[in-house]
């Protein structure tokens, strides 16, 4: 059994000055004067007011009350976090309605501002540098809160309800600085009645039953994205072991699977054979555990939420689907432990996934992953009226998952792939993967760590790929267009099936 903090150094000496006092007792003042209030966003260009300004949350502590059948979510949030300027006033993106704010234990004044912000303000300026902490306790129904032109990413079911979603999912069960520049560890305590079941991320820390409740607790103990953070409750068929390493592997399955769920199984259930395979490419698994969970709403998507995916099952529908666990699980190297520091750089995350993949089949014998760039690349027309003019580098917010980030995405690895040759390339994503581990890249230094690895110059390269509108004038790889080869790749179909499940045709 892992320690239930393994936390960074830094979260550490924090969590020892600050939660050694009890969240009820005032912590000391403090001299510092002059505060002013933080920025009602992160800075994010697609995404203005997602986020907060002036403080970096280290860690979450989440406790839960949930009633299936009415939704009523209760809920007492703490956050431990450090000002990074002088503190007169901060917001937290949040959407339920509240009922007490303290700050360093006392009490704080708070008020609703713009689609989604909680503005507090504490009864003291918070110095500069120093951590605090934040209590909210809060209450309402998920389900019943709409923000417009967002798909509401809390789903009621009738056994009980799933927090699915990206980019937004955290503020309809809990309050946060909702941006993957703003990473901390979680630990989630949720109480059900007796009979249900609770899945999120991390490791499974504690179960007790009493009076008729069950109340669950997971820590998750390295930082996480906000919209990473899952919460599955319900009637839920669950395995629990441990992988070949050790690690605990948990899987979750909707009991309303039906013909699907030996599908689901198939797949899900070989969750650590692929993790052990990505490692091999990829470097050390980033996490303290593994698994996934298939649930049965029709979502219409696949998540890569921290150490445990969520798949909807519609990919089960005709069969196994190993792509899509490929995918999912590559992401917890890159999209999760090398999360975003801008929205706009979402093909670090898509890309990768999508080209995991494609390195699957290669290893697997059904088509390289060059003969899967270059099928694509001939597929789609040069006048295609969406695809070769959304550009993966800058999608904008309403294309942030086309299908161009993932597949064009994917083409400008296999590019660089062919530029700088094998042992290049995989030395550029084991370093990627190792140097930005549980923290933030963006393009401009993945083409700066690909330029000193492999001695090349590369801005060309990645102009053309992911930022030129236009179909590039040459294949992404080195091998015979599809005119000149007997059929497409084994894999071609269940590959662009996958796709298209996920976000539509090109």
């Amino acid at each position: 059994m892992l320690p239930r903090s393994i936390r960074r150094a830094a979260t550490a000496a924090a969590l020892s000055l600050t939660l050694a006092v009890p969240l009820s007792a005032p912590l000391p003042a403090s001299a510092a004067t002059g505060g002013v209030p933080g920025a009602p966003g992160i800075g994010d260009v697609y995404f203005p007011d997602y986020g907060n300004g002036g403080y970096d949350v280290k860690h979450y502590s989440l406790k839960l009350d949930y009633q299936p059948g009415t939704d009523r979510l209760e809920g007492r949030a703490a956050l431990l976090a450090t000002a990074t300027q002088t503190l007169s006033r901060f917001n937290l993106d949040f959407l339920l309605d509240v009922r007490e704010v303290k700050v360093n234990g006392r009490a704080a004044a708070f008020a609703r501002t713009g689609a989604h912000e909680l503005e507090i303000t504490p009864a003291r300026d918070l110095p500069r540098f120093l951590p605090f902490v934040v209590e909210v306790a809060y209450a309402g129904v998920p389900s019943s809160v709409e923000v417009p032109g967002i798909v509401r990413p809390w789903i009621k079911r009738a056994d009980g309800a799933l927090a699915l979603g990206e980019p937004e999912v955290a503020w309809w069960w809990y309050p946060s600085n909702d941006h993957p520049a703003d990473k901390a560890t979680f630990d989630v305590t949720v109480t059900v009645p007796e009979g249900k079941q609770v899945i999120s991320n991390g490791v499974l820390a504690s179960r007790r039953t009493a009076r008729g409740t069950t109340t669950f607790r997971y820590v998750m103990d390295k930082p996480m994205a906000t919209y990473l953070a899952m919460l599955y409750i319900g009637d839920i068929e669950v395995h629990r072991t441990r992988s070949s390493t050790g690690l605990p592997v948990t899987t979750a399955y909707d009991v309303t699977l039906g013909p699907r769920m030996e599908f689901a199984k198939a797949s899900v259930e070989r969750t650590p054979e692929v993790i052990a395979w990505e490692s091999s490419v990829f470097g050390r698994y980033p996490f303290s555990s593994m698994g996934g969970s298939v649930v049965n709403e029709n979502v219409g998507f696949a998540l890569e939420t921290q150490s445990h995916p969520v798949y909807d099952s519609v990919f089960f529908e005709t069969g196994p689907d190993i792509s899509v666990v490929v995918h999912e699980n590559a992401h917890q190297w890159f999209g999760d432990s090398v999360a975003l520091k801008q929205w706009r750089d979402i093909w670090l995350n898509e890309g990768f996934a999508t080209y995991a993949e494609w390195l699957w089949s290669e290893k697997e014998g059904t088509g390289t992953a060059a003969e899967l760039a270059n099928a694509l690349y001939d597929e789609i027309p040069a006048d295609h009226p969406r695809f070769w003019v959304r550009v993966p580098g800058d999608p904008s917010p309403e294309f942030l998952f086309y299908a161009s980030v993932y597949w064009r995405g994917g083409m400008t690895l296999q590019a660089l792939r062919e530029e700088v040759g094998d042992q290049d390339f995989f030395a550029i994503l084991r370093a990627w993967a190792r140097i930005k581990q549980h923290g933030n890249g963006s393009t401009a230094e993945f083409v700066s760590l690909s330029e000193k690895i492999s001695g090349k110059q590369l801005d060309a390269l990645f102009q053309t790929w992911l930022y030129t509108p236009g179909k590039p004038a040459s294949p992404p790889g080195a091998v015979p267009s599809t005119a000149a080869r007997k059929g497409l790749p084994a894999s071609y179909e269940s590959h662009k099936r996958f796709h298209e499940l996920l976000h539509g045709p090109a």
